[in-house]
This record gives C-alpha cells, structure tokens and sequence, in this order.
C-alpha cells in the first residue's frame, strides 16, 4: 500500500478552521424586468419594488480563524465594505454574524471576530523563515461553491511588489512584500490561508495574475501578527497617525505638472471642501502645509518603492519622525511628533 501524502494530514488539521464569508447588502426588491426601446435596440430593466428592501448576497470569500475565540484574519479587499453585512459559515449547520474589527487597506488585512468559544483555529507560523522552494498548501473557497478546495505548491518568490485591482470599481492597491506561489489561487480563495508543511499559517491568500497560471500571491502573516495582537488588546488597532492627504509623485505626473522633484509626496486635498492638512494633526502642528513636498522620512527617499505610508508604519504612537521638505524651491527638515489614529 501507497503511503499516504502529508498534505491528508494537513487538511484534517487545518480544513476545520477555514471558513467561507458571505457577503450581503439590503437591496432595493426587485418585482421582475421589462424592455425598455432606446437607439433602436431593447434593452432589459429591472423593475424595482417602491419602498422595499430585501437582502441580498453580493459576493464571499474566504477566511480562517485563529483564536478559540472566534477572531479570524482575511483579506481587507474581501470586507472592505461598511455598509454590507458579513456572515461566516464554518460548516452547513453553523453560521455565525461577523462583526468587522479592523480593516487594514495598506496589507490588505482585516480582522473579523464572531460570538462563541472553542473554536477550531489555525496556529501562525513565522513568515521571515520561508525559503524559496518550500512546499506550502493553499486553502480556500473558489467561486464560493467549493468549500475547503486545496492546492499544493512551492514558494516561488518572496518579497514580491505587485498593483492589484479589486472589485467592480477596479480601484488599485500597490501591495509589497508578498509571497509568490504556485498553488493555484482562484477567485473566491482570498483571505484563505497558505499554510506550511507543519499546518501553520504563513501567509493570507490575496490576488492572483489574470491570464497566468500557476502564478499567486500571499500577504506574509508576520504582517497580521501586530495588528491581531492589538485588536485583542484594545478592540482597535491603534495606528501612528500624521495628517496629511497626499499623492506619490513619479516621472511621469512631475514632467505633466511641471514639479521641480519627480519622488516625494505632494500634500494635496483630494476633493473639493477638504484640507490636505488635518487640523490638529501632528503635521499641522508641526507646520506642514499644501502643496510642500516630502522628500524623505527618516533620510530615506519617498517614492513609489517606499511611499510615506510604509516609512510611517514602522514607527509606534508618539515617536519622532524626521522630515525633509520641498516648500517653494526651498529644503527645509521638520521634526512631527506622531499621534494615534481617531
């Protein structure tokens, strides 16, 4: 007899604790459709039901829980949104409403927790350990129809950079850091876990190459870890926070607009009725203003390969941060005290 693969093993350990994510929106009702004539063509309507609601699945993904508690990490593109309802499935007979914790859109994470105790869950590896070639288990729900679906590959690559693009508006996030794979990752499996050889996570399935194969994604769970470790401690992830809106600046937009720099971050408001400098805000105190130019964090240039987000992001709440500055020709350094995120 054929001994057995150690991936059977693996599924027994780590399938319990994978689970599916419904999404669900209360909809206008809609009664039936009718042909509307318009250019010459017909086209087909929905006729909707005045005053009346009904709720709707819009969409699902995948998740796994990681606490007995009912905490569980997926992806911040599977539940970014604040008005949609969320429902876990672990099995048919057991559905539970998701609260949304925190969501995360620079990682793609976010942090979901349902009511209830001894849940089966995942244990988290250490994702600095990888190693190119290691075989690792992708797990999920493709299409959201087949549940605890399984796909076994190698690390492929590591520290990946890619520009995904989610959803119906097609709204792009630059993602780095990523773990390359070829196990096969569907529509449907983000937010699912890469699990090791020894059934612990490594890695939350996120994206995928349209139009290739063999060629997927992974956010490294050590990118997780702190924000998991937060929500458990003070409901919230508390994030160090600067004040300011503002756009990367690249070869291309400096030569359109006519900027002396082409890297940086131009302080800019983004609509109309907005400040590009919160009031109150670290930078605000500190006197940043629109239209200045940050061209470095911590002597460390801003661009596209390192935008002001990351550099921030490796400081905590009430830390330091150094700052060159292009203000009307003019370098200026600035020191910004960092607050906590509202």
């Amino acid at each position: 007899m054929s001994e057995k693969s150690p991936i059977v093993n693996i599924a027994k350990k780590a399938n319990p604790a994978v689970i599916t994510i419904v999404i669900s929106k209360d909809l206008p009702k809609v009664e039936g459709f009718y042909l509307f004539p318009f250019g010459g063509r017909q086209f087909i309507v929905p006729q909707i039901e005045k005053n009346k609601k009904e709720k709707t699945k819009i969409g699902g993904g995948s998740g796994f829980i990681v606490s007995s508690k009912g905490y569980i990490l997926t992806c911040n593109h599977v539940v970014k949104d604040p008005q949609a309802d969320y429902t876990v499935i672990i099995s048919p007979t057991k559905k539970y409403p998701a609260k949304v914790l925190s969501r995360d859109p620079l990682t793609d994470v976010a942090i979901l927790k349902i009511k209830g105790k001894d849940f089966p869950y995942l244990e988290l590896d250490d994702s600095s350990k990888i190693e190119l070639g290691e075989t690792v288990v992708a797990i999920g729900n493709p299409l959201g129809e087949f549940e605890d679906t399984l796909s076994a590959g190698i690390i492929s690559g590591l520290s990946r950079k890619i520009t995904a693009h989610h959803g119906l508006s097609m709204r792009a996030t630059s993602l780095r850091g990523l773990i390359q794979t070829d196990a096969a990752i569907n529509p449907g499996n983000s937010g699912g876990p890469l699990v090791n050889m020894d059934g612990k996570t490594v890695g939350i399935n996120t994206a995928m190459i349209m139009g290739a194969q063999n060629i997927g994604f992974a956010i490294p769970i050590n990118y997780a870890k702190r924000d998991l470790e937060e929500v458990i401690k003070f409901g919230k992830i508390k994030k160090p926070f600067l004040g300011v809106r503002y756009f990367i600046l690249n070869k291309e937009v400096a030569k359109a607009n006519k900027l002396p720099v082409d890297y940086g971050a131009l302080i800019v408001r983004e609509n109309l009725g907005e400040s590009a400098v919160v009031k109150g805000s670290p930078a605000d105190k500190a006197g940043l203003k629109e239209y200045d130019i940050i061209l470095e964090c911590d002597g460390k240039k801003v661009n596209e390969d390192n935008p002001l987000a990351n550099s921030l992001q490796q400081h905590r709440i009430g830390e330091e941060v150094s700052l060159k500055v292009l203000r009307e020709g003019k370098k200026i350094d600035l020191k910004v005290k960092l607050s906590e995120k509202k």
